[in-house]
């Protein structure tokens, strides 16, 4: 056996790699965090930028966002959620060290961009394509294909960052190609916490704790409402990626706007609502909402530019949606039972808080760069202290016997006290 073989398996048997999620979640929050810290630097001029920089630092900053920090929540997520939903085998610590190089080599592809900008595309789509052909056979074998709206929207983006890379070395609008991206995104996000959401507001999630009240099934998330709010976003995405009429684009988004809140209805079901799990899920559909009616504003010339809608989009519905699932998945499927303790509602608030004032940092005659600047370490703050509760747990063996991605164990005192 070679040294590399040897070193391989090494890693591959360590607690990190027992479950999909572990490393991913965890590269997530690290991306969130180093992503910001760079990128603050960069405006501040404490850090340099490279001159020749693939579409300059915005650009870098927008597609990191997407799909340096979005695809490792995704992936962590999918490696997670498609065995469960599929009734499949757990994908092995093989597969997800292989996708953990891959999301490596795409981050590190853009400190050589300056000298071989070719070298971008075959390293940031190898993940997209990989995970793709994971998944996408497993949720189509599934009899009743109730899950394969994640593989068309995995498609999607996969299909986007393609268009993304030609336009940015062909000198065509990578922007927007990354723009279509962030409502595939959106659209994702709906599909995603439709199926955690129902677990979480009945009950269902920690159903196994001592002392847990018995589950309910007050909350249904219906698929009309649902399919109405993709629709509404896809229409609209499709308006501003072909350049369509502003004034056309801008009332679409409003009707994306409209679908959310109208979604927002299935929520509205009484106390089950109010416990900080819930409430995370609840507030990105309403940061979707914000987001696509800031968009609208903007582009029917309300004093306000559309970043404020791309954020809210961006950093506040997506960051806070991966905030959640990584702060209840990491636990749950790590052996330990949901986390009580102060800091997880405060990061909560940090992430909404950091997207409303990048958002007020659109509007017209706003003190753009002390705006900016205290969003962006809120937005990092609230990452870091994930990094800080969760890297223990995600890093250690699993404290209640169990292997794999399983729940906890139903005896695990120590879990159910919520320790890390």
């Amino acid at each position: 056996m070679s040294s590399f073989a040897r070193a391989r398996e090494r890693l591959q048997a360590l607690p990190l790699f027992m479950c999909g999620f572990r490393p991913f979640f965890l590269l997530a929050a690290a991306a969130a965090v180093a992503g910001m810290v760079l990128l603050l630097g960069a405006w501040s001029g404490l850090l340099p930028v490279p001159a020749a920089l693939p579409g300059g630092l915005v650009t870098w900053h927008a597609h990191e966002l997407i799909y340096g920090f979005g695809m490792a929540g995704v992936t962590g997520f999918l490696l997670t959620a498609v065995p469960e939903f599929t009734g499949s085998a757990p994908f092995t610590p093989r597969v997800t060290l292989t996708l953990v190089a891959l999301w490596l080599a795409a981050r590190l592809s853009w400190l050589a961009a300056s000298l071989l900008p070719a070298l971008l595309l075959p390293f940031n789509l190898a993940l997209d394509g990989a995970l793709l052909a994971l998944v996408a056979p497993r949720l189509w074998r599934d009899p009743l294909r109730r899950h394969l709206g994640f593989a068309v929207a995995l498609a999607l983006l996969t299909l986007l960052h393609a268009g993304f890379f030609a336009a940015l070395l062909g000198g065509g609008r990578p922007l927007a190609w990354l723009h279509a991206a962030v409502g595939a995104m959106a659209c994702l996000v709906i599909v995603a916490t439709s199926r955690i959401s129902m677990s979480v507001v009945n009950g269902l999630m920690e159903a196994g704790r001592p002392g847990a009240p018995p589950p309910q099934a007050v909350y249904l998330a219906r698929p009309p409402r649902r399919h109405l709010a993709v629709l509404a976003i896809a229409l609209c995405g499709l308006s501003e990626f072909a350049g369509g009429p502003v004034q056309v684009t801008g009332w679409l988004a409003l009707a994306a706007a409209a679908a959310m809140l109208h979604l927002l209805n299935d929520w509205h079901i009484g106390r089950a609502l109010f416990t900080r799990w819930a409430l995370m899920l609840y507030g990105s559909y309403w940061l979707i909402a914000l987001g696509y009616a800031a968009l609208g504003a903007a582009w029917l010339d309300a004093p306000l530019q559309a970043s404020a809608g791309w954020h809210l989009l961006t950093a506040g519905a997506m960051g806070l949606s991966m905030f959640a699932v990584m702060s209840m998945a990491g636990r749950i499927h790590a052996g330990l039972w949901l986390d009580r303790r102060r800091w997880l509602p405060a990061a909560a608030a940090a992430i909404v808080l950091a997207a409303l004032l990048r958002a007020a940092a659109g509007l017209s005659g706003a003190p753009q760069w002390p705006l900016l600047a205290v969003a962006g370490l809120l937005w990092a703050g609230a990452f870091a202290a994930y990094l800080w509760h969760a890297a223990p747990v995600l890093l250690a063996a699993r404290s209640d016997g169990q292997g794999g991605c399983a729940e906890p164990a139903m005896e695990d005192e120590h879990a159910h006290r919520g320790c890390a």
